[in-house]
């Protein structure tokens, strides 16, 4: 040391200090960037936010602290950070415009868990498919069709469309179109479906049901059914009510008719009709 210049051994003591900035911001940052992810992931949660967003988010806010930090211990060593980060930038948009489909994806995946038009266990119809959703990825949905097939819908597909959720409510309207015959009583008719209507104890009496004359069709006259149900019960009433109906019907004599066109036959007149 002593054979050393005073220079010199300012210029070590210099980048001793550095190296020990270096490393203290490095330490600090990396406890900064843990702190705040941990308060981050806590508030979303808090929010009742998605976990796998906030998860993903929280990796985000950790991995952009620790890499200011990285920047800050390489500028102690007199790096010129300025282009680092021009450098970063550039690679940061050409990886974005590469990926532009996978992140318009991720961007409706955090749409979808943050407002939430869907959850998983709801019936939906979105992107053309029908489905009970089983899983809400950031960049695809997971789709059961009721036939029991896996269908993985992009994000951007699932969000851009219109979406139709029939589990979102407690309760759902099932609507009937009844066709019965012009010779039959729609009196008849009308007390037939009350009655089995009334004896179902599946169907709500508030809203009531209704019934009415929907149309004057060319075979039939056709009655329109409108009834409450809880939303897991649409389907049972449904068919039931279906059944029931076609039974009862025929047991009171009410037709059900076929389509069907009158034919008016009007015979040519005879050659010597008004001839002679």
């Amino acid at each position: 040391m002593e054979n050393l210049s005073p220079e010199m051994l300012e210029k070590i003591t210099q980048w001793g200090i550095n190296v020990a900035g270096a490393i203290l911001l490095l330490i600090v940052g990396r406890i900064a960037a843990g702190i705040g992810r941990s308060v981050l992931k806590s508030a979303m949660k808090r929010g009742d936010v998605d976990s796998s967003l906030s998860s993903f988010v929280g990796n985000m806010v950790y991995y952009a602290i620790f890499i200011f930090a990285v920047i800050a211990a390489l500028a102690k060593f007199g790096i010129e950070t300025a282009s680092f980060v021009a450098i970063l930038g550039a690679a940061s948009f050409a990886v974005g415009f590469a990926l532009q489909g996978s992140l318009a994806n991720f961007a409706s995946g955090v749409m979808i868990l943050v407002f939430r038009p869907f959850k998983i266990g709801d019936f939906i119809d979105a992107a053309g498919i029908k489905g009970t959703v089983k899983e809400i990825g950031l960049f695809a949905t997971t789709v059961a069709t009721g036939d029991n097939i896996k269908i993985l819908v992009p994000n951007g597909k699932m969000y851009g469309d219109t979406i139709q959720n029939y589990s979102a409510y407690d309760t759902r309207r099932v609507d009937l179109l009844i066709g019965i015959g012009y010779d039959s009583s729609i009196d008849e008719a009308e007390k037939v479906m009350l009655r089995i209507i009334g004896d179902d104890s599946r169907i709500h009496s508030e809203p009531a049901p209704f019934i009415a004359v929907s149309e004057l069709a060319d075979s039939s006259v056709n009655l329109v059914v409108r009834v409450w149900v809880n939303a897991p019960d649409y389907w049972g009433v449904k068919f039931d009510l279906m059944e029931k109906i076609k039974t009862a019907f025929d047991a009171a004599g009410i037709d059900i008719p076929y389509p069907q066109q009158v034919v008016h036959h009007i015979a040519a007149p005879s050659a010597g009709a008004g001839g002679e």
